[in-house]
C-alpha cells in the first residue's frame, strides 16, 4: 500500500533571480547573467525538493515567466488588453490577446523538463497550461484572415505536441493546469462556459491512448496569487461532477483551504470513477502557517473514509508562486510545507497499514 504524493508545480523564486529579472528588464544585465541566475535557482530548487524526500519532483517553474503564458513568451502579435481576471483582494491579472495568426507556441514545456531531468535522478513531473486557458487569447472581435475555428485547430495541435513531447522526454507524468475551471462558474453560472472548456480539453485528451492518459492529469483550484483567489466562493459541488468528465487519470485538487471538507469528500465519493486517482491538497499555500505532519495525516485519514486508498494521493493546494512577481510566500515556508506533506503522508500510510493488519 502506498499513497502517492506529488508537488503541483511552482516554488517561490530566490531573491537573486527576482532581482535579476528586474535588472534584465531594465537592461542592466545581459542574457548570459540572467541564464546563470536562472540555472542557479533551478539547481537549488531541485536539490531542496530532493532533500524533502519527495518521491516525485518538479522544476519549481523557476524559469517560466508564468504557469499560464509561457507558450506565448516573446510572441510578437499580441495586444496586452485581453481578458481580465479579478481576485478577491482587488488585484487583477490580464491576459493579452492575439492580433494575428497562425498560433504557435514560442516555448515548450518539454524544454523545461529536459533541463530539470539533466540535474536529477528523481522522477520529474511537468505542468502545462490547458487549451481552454489559451483559448481566451482569441479576441471576441475576431482576427481578419484568421478564423476562430482555424485558431482552435492550431491550439489543439500545439497543446497535443506540448504534452506528447513531455511524455517522450521522460516525464513522470504531465499535469494540465485548469485553474480557470472554477472561475468559469463565476463568470457563467449556467455552466455553459465550463462545459465548453471541458469539451475543448477533451478534444486534446482524445488524441492520446488509454496508456498515455495514465500519465496525464488535471489540476484545479480557485486561483492562488498574492495570497488571494479568484473563485473560492464557488462551491466544489458545482464543479466536480463536470470536472471528472475529463478523460484524464489523475486529478489534483485544492482541498486544505476548503471550509467544508466533508462536503467535498462526499461529492468526490460520488464522482470518482474506477481508474482515476485524486490527489487532495493537504497544505494551504495561501496560509503562512506550516501544517504539522500529524495535521496532514489526520486530513488524509479523513479523506480515506470516502476515497479508496488505491485511488488517493496527496499534493499541495496550488503552486506556491505561479507568477514570478508573487513573493507572498517565502521559499523556506514552501519547502517546510512540502516536507510536512510528505511526512504526513507517510504517517497516514503507516496508520492505515496498521488498521489493515489488525483486521
Amino acid at each position: 500500500m502506498q499513497i502517492q504524493t506529488e508537488p503541483i508545480g511552482s516554488i517561490p523564486r530566490p531573491a537573486e533571480l527576482l532581482e535579476g529579472l528586474k535588472a534584465f528588464a531594465a537592461g542592466n544585465i545581459g542574457t548570459a547573467e540572467l541564464e546563470r541566475l536562472s540555472r542557479q535557482a533551478l539547481q537549488d530548487t531541485i536539490r531542496r525538493l530532493e532533500e524533502t524526500g519527495s518521491p516525485v519532483i518538479s522544476d519549481g517553474e523557476q524559469t517560466k515567466p508564468s504557469f499560464a503564458t509561457y507558450p506565448i513568451s516573446g510572441m510578437q502579435h499580441l495586444d496586452p488588453n485581453g481578458v481580465i481576471i479579478p481576485f478577491a483582494d482587488g488585484h487583477t491579472r490580464q491576459l493579452p490577446k492575439l492580433t494575428a495568426g497562425p498560433f504557435r507556441y514560442q516555448l515548450h514545456a518539454a524544454d523545461f523538463l529536459r533541463t530539470a531531468r539533466s540535474l536529477t535522478n528523481f522522477p520529474v513531473k511537468q505542468a502545462v497550461i490547458s487549451a481552454s486557458a489559451l483559448s481566451l487569447l482569441y479576441p471576441s472581435e475576431g482576427i481578419e484572415g484568421y478564423s476562430h475555428e482555424a485558431f482552435i485547430n492550431d491550439l489543439l495541435d500545439e497543446q497535443e505536441r506540448d504534452i506528447r513531447d513531455c511524455l517522450a522526454a521522460g516525464a513522470h507524468n504531465v499535469q494540465i493546469d485548469f485553474t480557470e475551471a472554477r472561475l468559469s462558474l463565476k463568470l457563467d453560472n449556467s455552466k455553459g462556459l465550463l462545459r465548453s472548456f471541458i469539451a475543448l480539453n477533451n478534444r486534446v485528451l482524445d488524441r492520446f491512448t488509454d496508456a498515455e492518459r495514465e500519465k496525464i492529469g488535471v489540476h484545479s483550484c480557485p486561483g492562488g496569487d498574492h495570497d488571494s483567489t479568484h473563485s473560492a466562493d464557488i462551491a466544489y459541488g458545482e464543479l466536480l461532477p463536470l470536472l471528472f468528465e475529463l478523460k484524464a487519470t489523475n486529478f489534483y485538487l485544492q482541498y486544505a483551504s476548503e471550509k467544508n471538507k466533508r462536503k467535498v469528500l462526499e461529492v468526490l465519493k460520488e464522482v470518482l470513477r474506477p481508474g482515476q486517482r485524486v490527489f487532495i491538497g493537504v497544505t494551504n499555500v495561501l496560509d503562512p502557517r506550516v501544517e504539522s505532519p500529524e495535521e496532514v495525516r489526520d486530513s488524509i485519514l479523513e479523506a480515506a473514509e470516502y476515497i479508496p486508498v488505491s485511488q488517493l494521493g496527496t499534493t499541495d493546494d496550488c503552486g506556491f508562486s505561479p507568477f514570478a512577481d508573487d513573493v507572498s510566500t517565502s521559499r523556506e515556508i514552501a519547502f517546510a510545507k512540502i516536507r510536512a506533506r510528505i511526512e504526513g503522508t507517510q504517517l497516514a500510510e503507516r496508520s492505515i497499514g496498521k488498521k489493515q493488519m489488525a483486521v
